[in-house]
């Protein structure tokens, strides 16, 4: 490799091709072998970033087309992929598949393209042969403009049914068939509403991730597919300048609560904010000297009978909120802000109740979809007229109409239209559904710790008299 770092975009056909199963295995594969991975994930997914991490052993990072822009898209690759030897992106949905059908915004392809990253297309060869051929041709002349390494076919029956796919892949010249991937059951990852199990949850074992790197070694030319990714020139791109610490800001961190961009914690930890993780499984008091607490998402839900037996806790986050401790708190976040959670079956389980409305569980999708923020008052992410972008998805909803919260937000979905009130403030608290990108908008971040910095400072003031 000469130290040079080079890079490729994992994409499907389709979703549910197994793009996240082959990424997870070439990532444990070239990292066994001694060279470092940059993983990447196009989109706003918490869940599979989680596992690429543990695959690969550095910390994947989220790509997105629409709640960043190309820049700060560019950006964050260049600065997370130098010294790297090899930085894999897995992309989203199929591999043109955006935010319509008339363009190709929001794509794997288009990623690709402001990447300068050439795709290894998967393509699920089940009950295919010749047809096969036919698809990737369509796949491989539809943008003249993207890099296409190869292909490699996963699902394949039999040493013959590869045969038939690389036999018709000869009609294609230019197109190149890295490997044909057999089935496995027990490659399967759990599912749950969210999708795949968090990595907090069912951590990938290392003999699961041995045996996915020796089927992926096994089956798909490797060297070769090292040997046709060119390397990439990576301009130097200078992390934001770092403020010494100068608040302690409180991080719910466990198998409830961890979903957060590294990114988020990186710009509130830039702008002087000392990042303190707490469990609010586990830990019977808050941390010691906070003057602010960031409560992501989650599962609460999975975890409602240990939050709701966690008293202290929720009587520390309560008395913190009445004396004024700024709380940010994103979907399972607000669920654990409410006053209790109701699960499908009807129990319910009493949480934090620092906001008055109860939450419950739906057996559907509520909803799903990216959102920009705009600030309608001054709160603790800026003052009115702040717009950042994010992303909601959640199987929950509030009963209800939170009658007598004052709502922060207005929220406009990707596709514009009617917009929402939502951003449940009181006192210095404020939750969402919305889980925000702070790349979107850093200045939001740095409005977030500044408020930590003020209540800081009325503390202070008082303990002057």
């Amino acid at each position: 490799m000469n130290h040079q770092t080079r890079g490729l975009v994992i994409a499907g056909t389709q979703s549910g091709v197994g793009k996240t199963t082959v990424t997870l295995g070439l990532l444990y594969a070239l990292a066994r072998r001694g060279l470092t991975v940059q993983p990447f994930k196009v989109g706003p997914d918490f869940i599979d970033p989680g596992h690429h991490t543990r695959a690969a052993g550095r910390v994947c990072r989220n790509l997105d087309g629409w709640m960043l822009s190309r820049e700060a898209n560019l950006a964050l690759f260049r600065r997370q992929a130098r010294g790297a030897d090899v930085a894999v992106v897995e992309g989203v949905m199929g591999l043109f598949d955006g935010y319509d059908g008339a363009s190709e915004a929001g794509s794997t392809a288009q990623m690709a393209k402001w990447l300068g990253l050439p795709v290894l297309l998967v393509v699920d060869a089940r009950a295919m042969a010749r047809s096969a051929a036919a698809l990737v041709h369509g796949f491989a002349g539809f943008d003249p403009a993207l890099s296409l390494a190869g292909v490699v076919f996963n699902r394949i029956g039999s040493p013959a049914h590869l045969e038939y796919l690389q036999q018709a892949l000869t009609s294609l010249p230019g197109v190149r068939c890295f490997g044909g991937l057999p089935r496995d059951q027990e490659l399967a990852i759990p599912e749950r509403h969210l999708g795949l199990t968090t990595a907090e949850d069912h951590p990938l074992a290392e003999a699961y991730l041995g045996h996915l790197a020796d089927w992926l070694e096994t089956h798909l030319d490797l060297p070769g597919l090292l040997e046709a990714l060119p390397p990439l020139t990576l301009p130097e791109e200078p992390a934001p300048a770092a403020t010494p610490p100068t608040v302690r800001l409180g991080v719910a961190r466990d198998r409830a609560f961890c979903f957060y961009y590294p990114e988020n914690l990186e710009l509130l930890a830039s702008f002087g904010a000392e990042l303190v993780p707490f469990s609010p499984l586990e830990d019977r008091e808050l941390p010691a000297g906070l003057h602010g607490v960031y409560l992501g998402g989650g599962y609460p839900e999975l975890y409602a009978e240990r939050l709701a037996a966690n008293e202290a806790l929720k009587k520390a986050l309560k008395q913190g909120a009445a004396g004024g401790l700024p709380i940010y708190a994103e979907c399972g976040g607000l669920m654990y802000l409410a006053r209790e959670i109701l699960d499908l079956e009807g129990r319910a389980h009493p949480m934090a109740g620092v906001l008055p409305f109860t939450v419950r569980m739906l057996p559907r999708l509520k909803a799903l979809g990216y959102r920009e923020v705009t600030l309608t008052a001054p709160g603790l992410l800026g003052p009115a007229g702040t717009t950042a972008r994010g992303h909601e998805f959640h199987y929950s909803e509030i009963v209800g109409e939170a009658i007598g919260v004052l709502r922060l937000y207005r929220l406009t979905s990707r596709r514009g239209g009617a917009t929402v009130s939502e951003g449940y403030s009181e006192n210095h608290v404020l939750a969402s559904y919305v889980h925000l990108h702070f790349g979107s908008n850093p200045e939001v971040a740095r409005r977030l710790v500044a408020s930590c910095r003020a209540y800081k400072d009325s503390l202070r003031e008082e303990a002057r008299g």
